[in-house]
């Protein structure tokens, strides 16, 4: 290797270990941080977070053109610190850290008069360096570490406020969640025992010309489906809603329920192909997810919980995309983690505001908060048109992406279930903003702060100019979805 290639591969090795272990690393010196200022705490947090995401950015360029960054540190046992970069897990690296940091900033107003500030400020910043680590890993018992930490922070974030029934949903959260990782871990080791190695790359050159069983496939996805709140472990998100509102953006937006799908994509699709079986399987567990939950959104009077309940079913149009497994249906998917991603965390953030300024969150005792919350207003309304899929927000694309594919493949019946699912989601949530934003004032209530309210509209507007400038994310999202075609073929 010449001098310039030597330099050029420790330049993205470093870009891919400054994306983990910046936020990872940084969420430690949080706490001493306050001790100087509060205000330079939450600065640092912010500056973590949005390197992770300005790092991953430097990698788009690279992967675009075909290349992939590979850090490899060989233990005993399998225990090996191996990473990949590849245009997979850039495009969910970058959304992934760029909604983060999104969220971070909005929280400088919604944290700064509750207590506990110090660890909220490490937990959220070790809860994205561990999923940027969760990302990048190409080894699966490296993978299930960075899954566990975020585990264990998504558990102290839903805890926040202490108070019992909140702890208790936290307890359950993390008892579901890592339930279901222990499931993942044992499919992990009969992986092992069949191709005596935890590497993903050795994996897939070992399988080439064999298959897992579909008892390891199955107690894999009960892992992936624990983590994306699935059916049946779906009970657990909408408790999370106890925890403050920036946070459960990050559960449902950002990070953690998106931990489920990508990866099924990266075990199920890039490396390890299951039974055909799955194909099947795999989307009608995840529509009957999608339906149930779209069920529970237009009865339920609690906002978080019915935008909770909205994460669940919108979870499931990107498990049908991925499963279907064709270029289309692929590509759909991908956009879908985008733009759900933009959209949902803006629902929840207005959500918040809501919450805090007008002290309710019964969808029955609000109304008329257009008149005072006019910002927070138009923005739930334009990330609500991305996730019904209305033109020309980032939404529709994706969703007419994964119709599109699954037309192709011939699969009516279960279409069927997601069309059904997609016009409920128009109902429940214009249901949400006739309650909420329309018809008779019935609480005072105004616009947050100036950070929290710009935060809420710089999602909703990139929920339209994600829509309007669909080519740049398009040829992204494709590069990821050819290379696992590639793998497929």
């Amino acid at each position: 290797m010449s001098p310039t290639a030597k330099d050029t591969t420790m330049h993205y090795s470093g870009l891919v270990l400054g994306a983990i272990f910046i936020p990872v690393l940084g969420a430690f010196c949080l706490p001493l941080a306050a001790k100087v200022s509060k205000r330079l705490r939450n600065i640092l947090s912010f500056i973590f977070i949005a390197s992770s995401f300005i790092l991953c950015l430097e990698l788009i360029p690279l992967v675009l053109s075909g290349q992939t960054v590979s850090i490899s540190k060989q233990f005993a046992l399998g225990l090996n610190f191996s990473l990949l970069a590849d245009s997979l897990a850039v495009f969910m690296a970058c959304v992934s850290s760029l909604i983060s940091a999104i969220i971070a900033l909005y929280s400088f107003g919604y944290i700064s008069h509750y207590e506990n500030q110090n660890e909220y400020y490490c937990m959220v910043t070790l809860f994205l360096g561990a999923m940027i680590g969760l990302i990048f890993s190409a080894n699966l018992i490296l993978l299930y570490i960075f899954w566990e930490i975020t585990a264990i922070t998504s558990w102290r974030l839903i805890g926040f406020f202490r108070d019992k029934p909140y702890v208790l949903k936290a307890d359950k959260a993390f008892l579901v969640t890592v339930f279901g990782s222990l499931l993942m871990l044992i499919g992990f080791l009969n992986i092992y025992q069949q191709t005596g190695s935890f590497d993903l790359p050795v994996i897939k050159e070992s399988l080439k010309f064999s298959a897992v069983s579909n008892l390891t496939v199955a107690l894999i996805l009960a892992g992936i489906f624990s983590k994306s709140a699935t059916l049946p472990f779906q009970t657990w998100l909408p408790d999370a809603g106890v925890a403050p509102s920036p946070v459960t953006a990050l559960l449902h937006a950002a990070v953690l329920v998106k931990i489920g799908v990508y990866v099924f994509a990266r075990i199920f699709i890039v490396n390890i192909t299951p039974d055909v079986l799955w194909h099947t399987i795999v989307p009608l567990i995840a529509g009957l997810s999608a339906i149930v939950s779209a069920g529970a959104a237009l009865i339920e009077t609690d906002l978080k919980r019915i935008i909770a309940y909205s994460t669940i079913s919108q979870i499931g149009f990107i498990f049908f995309g991925l499963a279907l497994g064709n270029e289309v249906a692929l590509l759909g998917a991908l956009l879908f983690i985008l733009m759900h991603g933009l959209a949902k965390a803006g629902l929840f953030l207005c959500a918040g505001i809501v919450e805090q300024n007008a002290k309710v969150k019964d969808i029955t005792k609000l109304g008329g908060l257009i008149s005072t919350m006019p910002i927070t207003a138009i923005s739930f309304l334009f990330c609500s048109f991305s996730i019904m899929g209305i033109p020309p927000f980032g939404g529709f694309f994706s969703k007419y992406l994964v119709f599109s594919g699954a037309l192709a493949e011939g699969r009516l019946w279960i279409i069927l279930i997601y069309l059904v699912c997609a016009f409920m989601t128009i109902i429940y949530l214009f249901r949400v903003f006739n309650l909420v934003f329309l018809g008779k004032a019935n609480i005072p209530a105004r616009e947050a702060s100036p950070m929290m309210v710009k935060s809420v509209a710089t999602l909703a507007i990139l929920s339209l100019v994600a829509g309007i400038l669909i080519y740049y994310p398009y040829q992204f999202a494709q590069k990821a979805s050819w290379q696992m075609l590639e793998v497929i073929r």
